[in-house]
């Protein structure tokens, strides 16, 4: 057999033919060992030789193939094993591991494991797999049909607190209170035979504190975390999220917008993992809203789904006071605004995005200014553009509905 084209002549075989004729091969090849076949993304193998759980040895003479992603601005570059054929030395065991991409309906990475027993590739193969899926000291993005880790919005989070967070107290407290007991509670749940699972529903217009309240929340709990953006292949999406929530439990799934994810389609489907036959022990739903009027009285009602709904309203006086002092004790003196009173009269019914959008466009203003004119002043000016902005937005809302 040539080895050194083993993966090569393998791609050029029909889709449907290419794992039998890798497996295959391998068997002739390694008549006396056993061949641990599977595709399943939970086999990162990269990842755990980078944490150094396992090391590689030694490459067979063939094309080491390595695809690398540029994953942003400042960030390291991202790479990943295509196909390759590796010698693999874990816990005294040395093992080979050939690695094959293609495309079928998507890209997929199918790994033949080679070991002396079965019992070692599968205890191999098992190390690898409850390695990659658990969350740690991470926050897990659901997107593009796939899990990825993002760093960016993990700092976002391990930044966002409650105390820097303005909600009318009762509120604040309550959130916290709530799923600090939960998650302490589990004998008295399992005790009476209560499901020990949660589901929870930020209510409001958008602007008004619902994302920095999960982002505070996630940051306290400290548990793993879930972030759904989308869910591309509705079903198939959803049921990978719910199964990796059960893999790493207690742990959070956190579903933003969730009107804009789910259609008629896949309405029924949500429902059934969030309160069917699995279940769910540990898992927490966080699902956020602006139009509650488009979910359904099923997902909306049924308190076995979504048990705690929270209700984000447009900030009091006192909260747009609070907001507007915490803003002001941050600036330096000559930039801060003695009328605080006066900003809140001015800013009646600003959600807490308009008031940031208008004290942010202020500092902008002044310092473009040279810092002339007085904050008081700018801020005047600017609330009245502000006010403009926002009429004409809801007179060209009103005109299209």
């Amino acid at each position: 057999m040539d080895i050194e084209n083993f993966i090569r002549d393998a791609l050029y075989k029909p889709n449907d033919y290419i794992a039998y004729h890798v497996g295959r091969e391998l068997a002739e090849l390694y008549p006396g060992k056993t061949i641990l076949a599977g595709q399943n993304w939970y086999f990162d193998l990269d990842a755990f030789v980078r944490d150094e759980k396992c090391s590689v040895v030694e490459e067979k003479s063939v094309f080491h193939h390595v695809r690398t992603d540029w994953e942003g601005v400042g960030q390291n570059l991202k790479e990943r094993i295509q196909n390759s054929w590796l010698n693999v030395l874990w816990q005294g065991h040395l093992l080979e591991v050939v690695l094959i991409t293609w495309t079928a309906h998507c890209q997929v990475r199918h790994h033949w494991i080679i070991a002396e027993e079965r019992k070692i590739a599968e205890e191999f193969f098992n190390a690898v797999c409850e390695w990659s899926c658990e969350v740690r000291g991470e926050i897990l993005i659901y997107q593009d049909s796939s899990f990825q880790k993002d760093p960016q919005l993990y700092q976002s989070i391990k930044s966002s607190t409650f105390a820097n967070l303005i909600l009318p107290d009762t509120l604040k407290q309550q959130i916290q209170d709530d799923f600090q007991r939960f998650f302490e509670s589990r004998e008295i749940y399992e005790r009476y035979g209560i499901p020990w699972r949660r589901g929870a529903l930020f209510i409001g217009p958008p602007g008004n504190g619902k994302t920095h309240t999960l982002k505070a929340l996630i940051n306290q709990l400290s548990k793993p975390c879930i972030y759904v953006r989308s869910f591309d292949d509705d079903e198939e999406g959803m049921a990978e999220v719910f199964e990796r929530a059960r893999m790493v439990a207690p742990c959070l799934i956190v579903l933003e917008d969730l009107d804009s994810m789910i259609d008629d389609k896949s309405r029924a489907f949500l429902l059934n993992e969030l309160d069917g036959f699995r279940s769910n022990t540990g898992v927490v739903v966080l699902a956020t809203t602006n139009h509650p009027e488009k979910l359904d009285a099923a997902i909306l009602d049924r308190p076995s789904r979504f048990d705690r709904k929270y209700y984000f309203t447009l900030p009091s006086d006192s909260e747009r006071l609070s907001y507007i002092r915490k803003w002001n004790d941050e600036l330096q003196p000559e930039m801060r605004v003695t009328e605080a009173m006066e900003i809140v009269r001015r800013t009646e019914g600003f959600s807490f995005a308009y008031l940031k959008e208008l004290l942010v466009a202020s500092m902008m203003e002044w310092v473009s200014g040279g810092g002339s004119a007085s904050m008081n002043h700018v801020i005047r000016t600017q609330t009245e553009l502000l006010l403009s902005q926002i009429s004409n937005k809801e007179k060209t809302k009103a005109a299209g509905q």
